[in-house]
């Protein structure tokens, strides 16, 4: 786990939208060798594939199979018309009957809508919608049984990924800062030492939380496990938008310009931090907290 998360870390650090592919790949990955019963599926795909999860279906037109056929599509779709495979879901507005498929995407192709991920930041995630019409169903390969996709803690503990990817994110803000700075021959300012001791702390703060959830994975379970989840998704947000309100500070308009390195890091971040149900997560993690379930420790 330890290893893993400081690998999306740095991925995060170098560039946010190649590290949501490679999140979820390796949430594609993970859920294959859990769920499957195929062991070697998982290592092949893992060795000479690209793969995704995309779950959020196309309004209007959910992903179904009815009478042998597939219909239907799916939104924010990372990675479409780069991927190689793709795990998809059925019936997801309800959590235990959600079936997994690993759709081949080089053999069943998806029509393809690049017009609507017009939006400020991760365009290079090529996140868009995608859709089938009359494909045959054993086209797609069943990938374990119905429930397995939101079983817990996999499912929210799975946060914790993306979470380390964020918190990647602050430190490119930080190098970012530091570099423009030295570059401009400001570093000695004490307003902007300010702003990067700051900047410094919210990024050390934020991989300190995620290396902390990774020990606290393997010694807490049940509400604990999960709510601790929370609690770093939550922390390392904050973190994240302190963080941007600084960047945006230390570099004033000169970072919003398209050319500039910050701009790229600060619309990406803002964007890839609107993770759903954030008020959701502080009711658990408060309700856990009001039971005894977590507690704060060193």
């Amino acid at each position: 786990m330890k290893c893993l998360l400081s690998q999306l870390h740095a991925a995060g650090r170098q560039d946010l939208p190649y590290a949501r592919l490679l999140e979820g790949h390796v949430d594609a990955i993970q859920i294959i060798r859990r769920y499957s019963g195929m062991p070697g599926l998982a290592d092949t795909l893992a060795k000479a594939s690209w793969c995704g999860v995309w779950n959020a279906d196309l309004p209007g037109a959910p992903l179904r199979i009815e009478s042998g056929v597939v219909r239907g599509g799916k939104s924010f779709a990372s990675g479409a018309g780069s991927l190689t495979h793709a795990l998809v879901t059925t019936a997801a507005n309800d959590p235990a009957r959600v079936q997994l498929w690993l759709v081949d995407l080089q053999k069943t192709p998806p029509h393809i809508d690049r017009d609507w991920w017009q939006v400020v930041g991760m365009q290079a995630s090529q996140t868009h919608r995608v859709s089938w019409s009359a494909v045959p169903a054993h086209a797609l390969t069943r990938i374990g049984a119905p429930g397995d996709y939101a079983r817990e803690p996999w499912f929210s503990g799975g946060a914790l990924r993306y979470v380390a990817i964020h918190a990647g994110g602050i430190a490119a803000l930080f190098d970012t800062v530091r570099t423009h700075l030295v570059v401009r021959e400001r570093e000695r300012d004490p307003h902007q030492l300010v702003r990067l001791a700051r900047l410094f702390t919210a990024a050390e703060t934020a991989a300190a939380l995620c290396d902390r959830a990774s020990d606290i994975w393997f010694s807490a379970a049940g509400e604990a496990q999960l709510a601790y989840v929370s609690h770093v998704r939550l922390a390392v947000c904050d973190l994240a938008m302190s963080a941007i309100a600084l960047t945006q500070e230390a570099i004033g308009v000169e970072g919003l310009f398209h050319d500039h390195p910050a701009s790229r890091i600060l619309t990406d971040l803002m964007v890839y931090l609107r993770q759903p149900a954030p008020d959701r997560h502080r009711e658990k993690l408060g309700k856990a907290a009001a039971l005894g379930c977590i507690a704060p420790s060193l």
